[in-house]
């Protein structure tokens, strides 16, 4: 971790308490992540950056490339995350590979290719979406043309992603169009310095703030040498709501947010639970997610109805916390402070 963010929580938590700024859960003893070098009916060995692990299978293990697949239909050189099963790290449970997702506004379209603006300084991505996954990414995706959003998680072929499932429900009309949820002004959005809440007028004394909306997943590393780019490896979340004159940068390129967000900065740390299934952790943040303020869309996931994306956690905090990155997306509550 950047030094600036190490001293930021450190000087926190040395005024506001412990609690004010917890050190973020550990998500590498829950999954692992790396290339595949040999299968077998009972086994899975991948190069991570601890070496050559071997993983065994439960009968309920799953294993999915674009689609649920049998342990023989992953290749070796594939990019696989792996969510151990409780216990311990040598019994696979969920199995993933070349899992990929474009997240942002189109920008061109050509036929069945579309290319993606991420945002906030993301390199472009380019999407081909194929014939059979082409009937549901138009229920959900209505318009394919530059100014549209667009989200999809697929597999990775390549330089390209074959983006098979649309993530969430897009709106008929350009981004900066339509009609669009705003946040509730009955409590104003405060920023976190180090050591206080700041809201206009001046600092009031910190306390906790929940907000409750949606939580997606991107890759840090794009797939790219998962068995020793750090980047693979990285536990955290990137947020809608950085300091636009501090940590989003020159180049901040967020909107407002549909969710009613306090601004943070990075290297705050931030209590994430899944209500779909419970579980809670400790994560950082880490990076800026502009992109999400473009989207008021719903999680379908587990009956949620609440508006907005309220964080992007990294592939490997997402699947720790018991998301399943081909549905996209959990509902969640985010604590700060």
């Amino acid at each position: 971790m950047p030094a600036l963010e190490r001293e930021r929580r450190r000087f926190t938590a040395a005024l506001l308490g412990a609690d004010a700024a917890p050190e973020p859960d550990d998500a590498t003893e829950r999954t692992a992540r790396g290339v595949v070098v040999d299968t077998t009916p009972h086994l899975l060995v991948v190069v991570t950056p601890r070496g050559e692990e071997r993983f065994l299978f439960e009968p309920g293990t799953t294993f999915w490339r674009g689609r649920e697949v049998g342990v023989g239909d992953l290749r070796e050189g594939d990019d696989v995350v792996v969510r151990c099963a409780p216990g311990g790290r040598w019994v696979a449970r969920d199995v993933w590979a070349q899992l990929a997702r474009v997240t942002g506004v189109i920008t061109a379209a050509d036929g069945d290719t579309v290319e993606v603006d991420p945002g906030h300084g993301r390199p472009r991505a380019t999407a081909v979406i194929p014939y059979r996954a082409s009937g549901r990414m138009s229920v959900r995706h209505p318009v394919l043309e530059p100014g549209y959003l667009f989200d999809a998680v697929g597999i990775r072929d390549g330089g390209e992603v074959r983006a098979l499932l649309p993530a969430t429900t897009q709106p008929p009309f350009p981004v900066g169009e339509g009609s669009r949820p705003r946040p509730r002004r009955d409590r104003v959005p405060a920023l976190t310095a180090p050591w206080r809440w700041w809201r206009p007028g001046g600092a009031v004394p910190g306390g906790p703030v929940a907000v409750s909306g949606s939580v997606t997943w991107y890759d840090p590393a794009l797939g790219r040498a998962t068995h020793v780019n750090p980047l693979g490896h990285l536990a955290g979340a990137a947020y809608p709501a950085l300091d636009r004159a501090g940590d989003c940068g020159p180049a901040c390129d967020r909107g407002e947010a549909c969710a009613d967000l306090p601004l943070l900065s990075l290297g705050t740390t931030v209590a994430v639970r899944n209500e779909c299934n419970g579980e809670a952790a400790v994560v950082e943040v880490v990076d800026c997610a502009a992109v999400a303020t473009r989207f008021c869309d719903r999680c379908a996931a587990c009956g949620g109805d609440a508006s907005g994306r309220v964080a992007e956690l990294t592939l490997t905090s997402f699947i720790a916390l018991g998301g399943r990155p081909e549905a996209g997306c959990f509902n969640a509550t985010l604590t700060v402070g």
